[in-house]
C-alpha cells in the first residue's frame, strides 16, 4: 500500500465535497491540525469546526470510518509519507527522467496486450461501464474516461472513494467496473468483509502491479514496477493511453 488510508479518505472527501461544506470544513480542519489532533477530543473539534459533535460522528461514517476513535488512530498513525528521489538537486531533472523512462520500459515489456483487447471488448459490449481509481490513480480514471468519451463511449467515474464503493456495491451482473489500482490494495481503505456477500456480480477489472486479487475480481492487467510513489502514475496512465488506442482501433 503506497498511501495510507487517512491520505486517501481525506483528500478524496475535500475534492469531492462543495467548498464550504460540513465535510469540507472538518477535513480541512484536520489536514490543518495535524500535528495537535491527538489532543482534540470530539467536543472541542466539534466547536473549532462550528459544527455539532453528530457532525463530526457523521463524517467519519461517510468516509467510510467506524467512529471518531478510529479517526484519531489513523491520524496519530502518521500515515502521511513522501518519497523523496535520492539524487543531487542539480541533477534532479534527469535523475527523475531516468526512473520515469525506466518505469514505462518495464509496462512496456509485461504488459499483455490480448488483456488490453479482452478489456476493450468489454468496455465497448457493455452499456453500464466505470472507471474508478484513488488518489493519483484516479486521475488516470479522469483521463480514460475522457478518451472514451471522445471515441464514443460514455463511462462513469467519481473521485469520492465513499461514492465510488457505492456504485460498487449497488452493481449488478449488467455493471462494467474498471479499477486503476497500483498495488491492488483498493478495497483495503475500507471494512469489506461482507463485500462478496452484497455484490450482486458486477464485472470487475483490476489495472496494476499486484500479485493477489480479491476474489471478487474477475480479470486483472498486471505489470512489472519499482512499487514506487515517483513512476506509478506515469506506469498506469500508459495502460491506460494504451487501453484508448486499442479501443480507438477496434470500435472507433
Amino acid at each position: 500500500m503506497i498511501y495510507g488510508k487517512l491520505p486517501v479518505v481525506l483528500l478524496s472527501t475535500i475534492a469531492s465535497e462543495k467548498i464550504g461544506s460540513t465535510n469540507s470544513q472538518i477535513a480541512q480542519y484536520i489536514l490543518s491540525h495535524i500535528d495537535e489532533f491527538k489532543n482534540i477530543g470530539i467536543k472541542e473539534m466539534a466547536e473549532e469546526c462550528h459544527v455539532a459533535v453528530s457532525s463530526i460522528s457523521r463524517f467519519c461514517k461517510e468516509i467510510g470510518l467506524n467512529d471518531f476513535n478510529e479517526l484519531k488512530y489513523l491520524i496519530s498513525s502518521n500515515e502521511f509519507v513522501y518519497e523523496e528521489l535520492e539524487c543531487e538537486e542539480h541533477s534532479l531533472i534527469n535523475d527523475y527522467a531516468m526512473v520515469v523512462n525506466r518505469s514505462v520500459s518495464m509496462v512496456e515489456k509485461t504488459l499483455d496486450i490480448e488483456m488490453i483487447e479482452e478489456l476493450c471488448k468489454d468496455i465497448h459490449d457493455y452499456q453500464s461501464v466505470s472507471i474508478f481509481g484513488l488518489l493519483k490513480a484516479g486521475s488516470v480514471a479522469f483521463n480514460l474516461q475522457s478518451d472514451l468519451m471522445i471515441l464514443g463511449k460514455q463511462v462513469y467515474t467519481n473521485i469520492s472513494y465513499t461514492q465510488q464503493m457505492e456504485y460498487i456495491l449497488n452493481s449488478d451482473s449488467e455493471d462494467l467496473i474498471i479499477i486503476f489500482s497500483y498495488t491492488g490494495s483498493y478495497f483495503d481503505y475500507k471494512e469489506l468483509r461482507n463485500l462478496k456477500k452484497n455484490l450482486y456480480n458486477p464485472k470487475i477489472w483490476f489495472i496494476g502491479c499486484f500479485e493477489d486479487l480479491p476474489e471478487y475480481v474477475d480479470h486483472s492487467i498486471c505489470f512489472e514496477s519499482y512499487q514506487d510513489q515517483l513512476s506509478h502514475p506515469f506506469q498506469l496512465q500508459f495502460v491506460a493511453n494504451v487501453i484508448a488506442q486499442v479501443y480507438s482501433k477496434r470500435y472507433k
